[in-house]
């Protein structure tokens, strides 16, 4: 009975052998490579899996996901003969896990090793101050010539990132020097166009005012002009308008007498105040003018007198 219970046991215990052996889950974006008798035998992925006991094996274990792998730094010699130390890290997928477990024997270290010789080759292109702007073109340079090789390895490439570009101390002095004398380039330059820009907005301002003024001159001796125009005009209106006047009382009855009396006292009239005006005595040049003057007058305030409606004769 003792001898049964130890057999039984012993056949349990190589059932569950047997089952640990043979029954495989696979994990989600995972993929077992198996070998049957040293062989390949075939790719299992996600599931549950039985196996031959004792003659499959897994013998790759892959992962499907995407994978980061760091690229160490290394000195790199640019086309000016400056040495920049630059590290990245490369992005990549395995897509068949065949190639990738019998193409190499470590596709990790040997897409590492690649993309170092890539990036050494395409920063000896270009110089120290296009290494920083260049970032990209570098970046896809890499990932073009390493996902060639690994095509092979069943691995794909996806981007590679430059992480750091160290130059040496003395060439980062240089380099903060020339930013600096360029920032205060820039700073010159712009303070220089922003004083031109003032000045020629002063001098428009300026230029507006005295347009402004010269049109407010000009329209003002428009004015003037017009103003006076008009003067003269009203005056002239007047003064015509006075002359007509006396022309019309000229040719009424009595109007020439009148006008020949009038004319003889405002001679009269200036003469006296001449006299008055200063101490000086003013005789005229002729006396008998003076005489005929009053001669006239009194034969036309006689002859408007004695005959009235009746015009005298002048006095010659």
């Amino acid at each position: 009975m003792t001898g049964a219970v130890i057999a039984f046991a012993i056949l349990a215990v190589l059932v569950l052998i047997i089952i640990a052996k043979t029954a495989v889950v696979v994990p989600q974006q995972s993929a077992y490579v198996i070998e049957r008798l040293g062989k390949y035998s075939g790719t299992l992925f996600a599931g549950f899996h039985v196996l031959v006991p004792f003659i499959d094996v897994i013998r790759y274990r892959h992962t499907l996901k995407e994978q980061s792998s760091d690229i160490p730094a290394q000195v790199c010699i640019t086309r000016d003969n400056v040495q920049v130390g630059v590290d990245g890290i490369l992005y990549l997928k395995v897509l068949n896990p065949e190639r990738a477990s019998y193409g190499i024997g470590d596709y990790h270290f040997a897409i590492s090793q690649l993309a170092q010789t890539t990036l050494r080759s395409e920063i000896g292109k270009i110089d120290l101050d296009r290494t920083f702007e260049e970032r990209t073109y570098v970046n896809t340079q890499v990932v073009t010539e390493v996902d060639k090789a690994s095509e092979a390895w069943g691995v794909k490439v996806l981007r590679y990132e430059i992480k750091n570009i160290t130059p040496p101390a003395d060439i980062l002095a240089a380099m903060e020097k020339q930013m600096r004398a360029e920032r205060e380039k820039r700073a010159v330059i712009l303070q220089s166009e922003g004083e031109r820009d003032a000045a020629i907005n002063t001098a428009e301002g300026a230029k507006q005012q005295v347009i402004k003024a010269s049109e407010a001159t000009k329209q003002q001796r428009i004015n003037e002009a017009e103003g006076q125009a008009a003067a003269i005009l009203a005056v002239a209106k007047a003064t015509a308008e006075g002359i007509r006047s006396v022309a019309a009382s000229i040719e009424a009855e009595g109007g020439f007498e009148a006008v020949q009396l009038r004319v003889a006292e405002q001679y009269i009239t200036q003469f006296g105040q001449l006299a008055k005006a200063g101490n000086s005595l003013i005789i005229p040049s002729n006396l008998a003018d003076v005489g005929s003057i009053i001669a006239t007058a009194m034969n036309v305030i006689q002859s408007r007198g004695t005959a009235p409606g009746r015009p005298a004769a002048p006095a010659r």
